[in-house]
């Protein structure tokens, strides 16, 4: 139950960033997972993934209602259906900012997390992360994590990646970020879309070394993960 470690406060938070790229269910898979775990959230949602939210779900997230919003984009599953899931307290420890407030917490180094994961990650979250430009909360916080040398783990959502984004991935991993693309595997019998959503939230926390049961691990025998009747 978010353990405290030596330099943390009792509160001491993931910070979950939501970029414009498709895949709004990983986001939200991450999030209930690591509330399941205990974990606190502090979220950042960008303008864009806002655009991309309302077309994959219908669900407009606002500053103003955004408990009201989370609640009702964390039940919905991933095959679009409202109520998929019982969203407990767990909300409680979700704390919000907005992208535009660059004077929010994670904006500094002072302010203690555990780590960041940016989920899912478009190119251009990870052009702006890589070239340390910060335009909003999002990247700056990303900036913020690696200069402390926290961790990142970045869900890179894209296809196919040119050149020039595959340079700006390396450049995140030299930088000692983890890149973790959104790419779901089969060999833990996934029977439905939300398994292959909550493989790939799954590895993210993985990256993160955040303990989960969102996906049957691999245990070196052939076939282990085919379900049979």
């Amino acid at each position: 139950m978010n353990p405290v470690k030596p330099g943390e406060t009792r509160r001491t938070p993931w910070i979950v960033g939501v970029s414009g790229a498709s895949g709004t269910p990983y986001a939200a898979s991450v999030l209930r997972a690591l509330l399941d775990t205990g974990e606190s959230v502090d979220l950042v949602v960008s303008r864009a993934s806002r655009l991309t939210l309302l077309d994959e779900t219908g669900i407009s997230f606002r500053d103003a209602h955004w408990q009201d919003d989370l609640r009702e984009w964390l039940a919905r599953g991933a095959d679009g259906k409202p109520g998929g899931f019982d969203i407990g307290a767990g909300i409680e420890r979700v704390r919000y900012w907005a992208a535009g407030d660059l004077a929010a917490g994670p904006s500094s180094g002072s302010y203690p997390v555990k780590g960041m994961l940016i989920v899912p990650a478009s190119t251009a979250c990870v052009a702006g992360v890589a070239l340390g430009l910060s335009k909003d909360l999002l990247q700056r916080a990303a900036s913020v994590t690696l200069k402390e040398g926290r961790k990142l783990v970045v869900a890179v959502r894209e296809t196919p990646l040119n050149g020039q984004t595959l340079r700006h991935l390396v450049t995140l991993d030299d930088a000692g970020a983890t890149v973790v693309p959104a790419s779901p595997a089969f060999y833990a019998g996934a029977t439905h879309i939300q398994d292959l959503v909550d493989f790939v939230a799954g590895r993210v926390l993985d990256a993160a070394g955040v303990e989960h049961r969102l996906y049957r691990r691999w245990k070196g025998e052939l076939g282990g993960g085919t379900h049979t009747t």
